[in-house]
């Protein structure tokens, strides 16, 4: 029995486990050897991550796209083990998954150890805050669904405080005789409203809510064009009678001279142009220096204003990479992997995605940080794993880039299209942009079920659009 053990469900963990589950799961043979998958995750359901600013936005109901992995594992003749990485035998070929308890805090699974002759690490990245004082406190990263539906319920929140707090006590002045009395609550209330008029007046013009992005990147900018979307909407169904453009505020924050710093200049120009048009203020050139309830205050001395705070500025690999039994990392805590994708001092152990430091030929850097550089590894190695149990050599990864999409919500999309085949790249925008950032997604779930399957979901999503409302509105 060989045992290879995937952990991590992300796009290219889940998707090589289903690949391997396929060809070599349950009641399968592999050159006259009995093999065992096992996929290892701490959820027990799976979302696409770059769907996550779509999930703070509202505009996506994670519930009607996760994906359980004991169904997908029962279909594609895999195992399932839920728990977290904790520990790394390499001696003993063993890795340790923390215990996992239910909602109540009651103990589901106790602490377990599984054994592995082939491992696949794939656990993905995390939030970078840089040590930025208070960026950890105060504001809220996107790295899981929880940190997603904690944002958006907070934005609704605000929407319904500012609309409540302006009318209420509009009223409540009118109404109020006098030289009379305020019980608490009422003293509450006004203490409250001073408060937001002393963090307003510094912007005395400025928006009734206003959302501080810190990080001019992918997720930074899809969010930025996602939130104005909502507002819209928001709006349009009554939650608030907030003016959708000038009563909400987004200021996107980058420390670089520009946004989209790992796309070509010319897509970042157009992006800034889009953004611009939609009402979102890009402050470029700004480094963060502290993150505070209310306030961002910038190294140039600035300080805006931010009912609510998003950190989007740089990822890392998990801190638990750093601790497996003495495998090499860099500096982001990647594990360092030779162009096998097998780790630096152990044949046996794989790492691939955003918590792998590949090489990149040609190239000062290594494989960038994408969903497609994921998708490719994750089929580069199931070749790689059929060599090894046949006892072949190993290939070389080569990695192609087919450019990169940024999605601006419904409004548009922009991008470079294939980049690494035609040689040089091509800009695109608008629809055909949105068709093809949109298509991103649906070879994700193609690549889990087929192409008929795909379709399937395809349509059952729109229909399940079409009856229900553009934003999650609870």
């Amino acid at each position: 029995m060989h045992r290879i053990v995937v952990v991590g469900g992300g796009a290219g963990g889940l998707e090589l486990a289903t690949r391997l589950g396929d060809r070599y799961g349950r009641g399968k043979r592999a050159e006259n050897a009995s093999v065992q998958v096992t996929l290892v995750d701490r959820y027990p359901t799976h979302v696409w991550k770059p769907l996550l600013h779509e999930v703070a936005a509202g505009s996506l109901d994670p519930f009607t796209q996760e994906l359980p992995y004991a169904a997908q594992a029962r279909w594609h003749g895999f195992d399932f083990q839920q728990g977290e990485l904790t520990k790394l035998d390499r001696a003993a070929k063993r890795i340790t998954l923390s215990a996992i308890a239910d909602d109540d805090g009651a103990e589901l699974l106790p602490q377990r150890e599984i054994g592995y002759d082939t491992l696949v690490i794939a656990i993905g990245s995390t939030t970078h805050f840089f040590g930025v004082q208070g960026a950890k406190e105060n504001s809220i990263a996107l790295d899981t669904v929880p940190q997603a539906e904690r944002f958006r319920k907070r934005l609704i929140a605000a929407c319904v405080r500012a609309e409540y707090r302006t009318e209420h006590l509009g009223e409540q002045k009118a109404a109020q005789p006098q030289g009379e009395a305020l019980d608490f609550a009422q003293a509450q209330a006004q203490a409250e409203a001073q408060a937001h008029a002393q963090a307003a007046a510094a912007q005395p013009d400025g928006p009734r809510i206003q959302v501080a992005i810190v990080g001019g990147g992918a997720t930074g900018v899809e969010l930025s064009a996602e939130l104005r979307n909502t507002a819209h909407v928001l709006s349009a169904y009554g939650l608030h009678k907030l003016d959708p453009r000038h009563d909400i505020g987004i200021v996107l924050i980058e420390a670089g001279p520009r946004i989209l710093p790992a796309l070509q200049e010319r897509v970042s120009t157009a992006t800034t142009e889009l953004l611009t048009k939609l009402g979102v203020q890009v402050m470029v050139g700004e480094t963060v220096a502290e993150v505070a309830p209310g306030s961002v205050r910038t190294a140039s001395g600035k300080t805006l204003r931010a009912d609510l705070t998003v950190w989007a500025a740089g990822i890392k690999a998990p801190a638990v990479l750093g601790e497996l039994d003495g495998l090499p990392v860099n500096r982001l805590g990647q594990l360092l992997v030779r162009r096998t994708l097998q780790t630096e001092i152990d044949d046996d152990i794989f790492a691939l995605g955003d918590c792998a430091a590949c090489p990149w030929p040609g190239n000062e850097r290594n494989v960038p940080p994408r969903a497609q550089a994921a998708h490719q590894q994750a089929s580069f190695l199931l070749r790689v794993i059929a060599d090894r149990l046949a006892g072949r050599p190993l290939q070389e990864f080569t990695y192609r880039d087919f450019g990169s999409l940024v999605s601006l919500g419904h409004f548009s999309a922009v991008g470079n299209l294939m980049g690494g085949v035609i040689g040089g790249s091509m800009l695109i925008e608008g629809l055909f942009a949105r068709f093809m950032y949109m298509s991103l997604y649906r070879l994700h779930i193609a690549a889990l079920h087929g192409y008929a399957r795909m379709v399937l979901d395809t349509f059952a999503h729109w229909l399940h659009r079409t009856t229900s409302p553009r934003v999650k509105l609870h």
